[in-house]
């Protein structure tokens, strides 16, 4: 058996993941017939048919699935040995991009960064905030090096340092429902009211609907402060991060509706970056920063004893 390169493996791979050689040589800004030829190499100093070729996709055969598999290893440690090497070569950087989405707690994000960022003055940090699928799509984008976000953990593509959990919860001004509070508010009775949502920032991703109730008329926001405003004059209801109305709870400017029918929901909420990009060392003494700087973070974060009373007395009243 001949030699064959890391070259061929990367075709053959490429071949797999985008079911035809057009696409995989796009994927790795080479030509058609190079990619086509690596593979026919690799086959060829294999003694293995690894393609099956005679569909509209090209299919791995059996031996191409099982070396596929085997590949796979050998293929994430070439991309980690080249990362490492990039990290290497990397000076310090000039700025940073910084994503902070719609469910984070500004006041301490903000006072946790500028802290940080106070002590490199030769990195200039460029802040965006987003809203619900926004700061993902910034991050794949690569116009972001982090975001402070909601995340899907199962993607391989991303790392992540948790940060706290924010309840979302139901909210309307007292007034403005026109039956009583219980816990058995339905969706379906809310659907004659007007639902404050948030407007997604991204520019070309699909959609996201949270908590929507379908038929409801919605009047959109950009941001969660006026999301708050909006519900606080009765002008609406929706959900909104406990951490913001607290105070309007434990006073009564606003109420919860959280019910059996409308559950609320608590979200994780992040830092995340790109697990398949290179790091350099501002980014990587940020990431080590937050990683100790989380646990504070998080306890700044716990509800006063009082709202924990109020909260308690609530529940067994309804």
């Amino acid at each position: 058996m001949s030699a064959f390169t890391l070259h061929d493996l990367q075709c053959f791979d490429a071949v797999v993941r985008a079911g035809g050689f057009q696409a995989a040589a796009a994927a790795l800004h080479r030509s058609h017939p190079a990619v086509f030829a690596a593979v026919a190499k690799l086959e060829r100093q294999l003694g293995l048919s690894l393609l099956d070729r005679s569909g509209y996709r090209v299919r791995p055969t059996a031996a191409g699935l099982s070396l596929h598999r085997r590949a796979q290893s050998l293929l994430r440690e070439l991309q980690e040995l080249r990362t490492h090497a990039e990290q290497l070569a990397m000076g310090e950087e000039s700025e940073l991009h910084v994503v902070i989405g719609d469910l984070c707690p500004r006041t301490q994000a903000l006072a946790l960064l500028g802290r940080f960022f106070g002590r490199c003055p030769g990195t200039r940090l460029h802040l965006h905030f987003e809203a619900v699928s926004g700061p993902w799509e910034r991050l794949f984008d690569d116009e972001a090096d982090l975001i402070v976000h909601r995340i899907d953990k199962s993607d391989a593509r991303l790392e992540w340092i948790d940060l706290c959990e924010v309840a979302m919860i139901p909210v309307v001004a007292p007034g403005f429902l026109p039956f009583p509070v219980t816990r058995a508010i339905r969706p379906e009775q809310m659907r004659g009211l007007t639902q404050c949502i948030m407007r997604d920032s991204a520019r070309h991703s699909p959609p996201q609907d949270y908590f929507t109730v379908e038929g409801a008329h919605q009047c959109t926001v950009a941001d969660q402060a006026m999301k708050k405003d909006i519900i606080a004059q009765a002008m609406g209801w929706g959900h909104m991060p406990g951490f913001m109305i607290e105070d309007e709870l434990r006073d009564g400017r606003l109420q919860s509706i959280v019910g059996r029918y409308l559950p609320g929901r608590r979200e994780q909420l992040v830092v995340a970056r790109r697990r398949d990009r290179a790091q350099g060392p501002v980014a990587n003494r940020l990431w080590d920063y937050l990683l100790e700087h989380a646990p504070a973070f998080r306890d700044s974060l716990k509800p006063s004893a009082a709202t924990a009373r109020k909260t308690a007395a609530r529940k067994k009243t309804r």
